[in-house]
């Protein structure tokens, strides 16, 4: 007897989404990469092979004081005009290729260097009658913008201190053995397993998305990508990676970094509240909230997201205002663990002091204790 179900009948979608986990230890301890490894693991299904990274903070303690710039590079011409733009701009204590192992389910790696490095000047810039000299951070914001924008196939992973984000196109755990991850110690870790939906799964494309300390995993999708990254643009912040994630860490960098806000303030900034639940708030938070939406109305996020992003001042958890993608906490001592399901810290912490899930737009904040960095 023929069947009467429909072709729709057999069509079964995948809808896993990315995954998302990350630790701090508030005061400074220092954890191999395996533990980090063991937990993005677990949640493999979230995933479907075209994108996988982790970042990782405190690795680098003999070069501190120095930026670390992780490159990727797609040719042979793209290393040397990179290393030729960096010997010009930048002293480099150090140069070295980082270290790799032969994977069998990672295929056609670029190839990846590292390199230790201090702006070599600042720069005057003139306007409104004023001078203003850039800082280290501005210089170093503005040579890593060049490198993507102008120098085909080449690519900043990363460019903080003491830290670095190490990614590509595979699951997370088999590009933790291509970058031999377990070899590393961090106080601060963060991977993601990506499941991309409307933009390439390509080396440079997956997370996380980095800008100086900054760093950014993201489950879910940002539909405010165009308004956002026309805003960033002025302030000449370059989108060349192809994928909406890039935005928030840009973003993160403009309000924080640039202008001063707290994490707490650029998180209401990023997911603020709507504006119904503003009109019945006191009048002082009300002000507070109105102003920041008037402000900075260009950088708010739409679109369901759960994002970490760390620096090495700590790690934040944020959802969108309605809390459409997954994120969960944990405490254990002096650790604090995000990810993007329960089991997934389970999976490192077996017996957490409490396990909660934050409300839509309201960032957990954990910070490192002062006088760990």
């Amino acid at each position: 007897m023929k069947s009467k179900l429909k072709p729709t009948h057999y069509f079964q979608k995948d809808i896993s989404n990315c995954g998302l986990t990350g630790l701090i230890s508030r005061t400074g301890q220092m954890v191999e990469g395996s533990v980090i490894i063991k937990s993005i693991t677990l949640m493999h299904d979230r995933g479907n092979g075209l994108g996988g990274g982790f970042a990782a903070y405190g690795i680098y303690p003999d070069y501190k004081d120095f930026f670390a710039l992780h490159l990727m590079y797609q040719n042979q011409s793209a290393l040397q005009l990179t290393e030729e733009y960096l010997a010009q701009n930048f002293t480099i204590e150090q140069e070295e290729d980082i270290p790799t192992r032969r994977t069998p389910s990672i295929s056609n790696p670029p190839t990846f260097k590292r390199y230790f490095v201090k702006p070599k000047q600042v720069v005057q810039y003139k306007g409104t009658g004023k001078t203003r000299k850039s800082n280290d951070e501005d210089e170093v914001v503005r040579h890593v913008m060049a490198i993507n924008h102008e120098i085909e196939g080449a690519f900043v992973v990363s460019s903080g201190k003491n830290m670095g984000a190490f990614k590509g196109v595979g699951y997370p755990e088999d590009l933790a053995e291509f970058f031999r991850l377990e070899e590393y110690k961090g106080y601060i870790w963060t991977a993601h397993n990506r499941f991309p939906t409307n933009t390439p799964g390509w080396w440079g494309g997956a997370h996380p998305f980095t800008l100086l300390d900054w760093s950014i995993v993201h489950n879910g999708e940002i539909s405010s990508y165009g308004i956002n990254k026309r805003y960033l643009e002025m302030y000449g912040y370059l989108c060349t990676m192809l994928t909406d994630t890039e935005v928030v860490a840009y973003m993160l960098d403009l309000l924080i970094r640039k202008h001063g806000l707290t994490p707490e303030l650029a998180s209401l900034a990023l997911a603020s509240p709507f504006w119904d639940n503003i009109d019945r708030m006191p009048t002082d938070d009300r002000e507070l909230l109105t102003a920041i939406r008037q402000v900075y109305g260009s950088a708010l996020l739409n679109g369901p997201f759960a994002i970490l992003f760390a620096s090495n001042e700590g790690l934040v958890g944020l959802n969108d205002r309605v809390k459409l993608r997954p994120l969960v906490c944990a405490e254990k001592g002096d650790f604090v663990y995000m990810a993007s399901e329960e089991a997934a810290i389970r999976e490192i912490c077996q017996a957490p002091d409490r396990v909660w899930s934050p409300r839509g737009g309201e960032p957990v904040i954990a910070r490192l204790n002062k006088g760990v960095v």
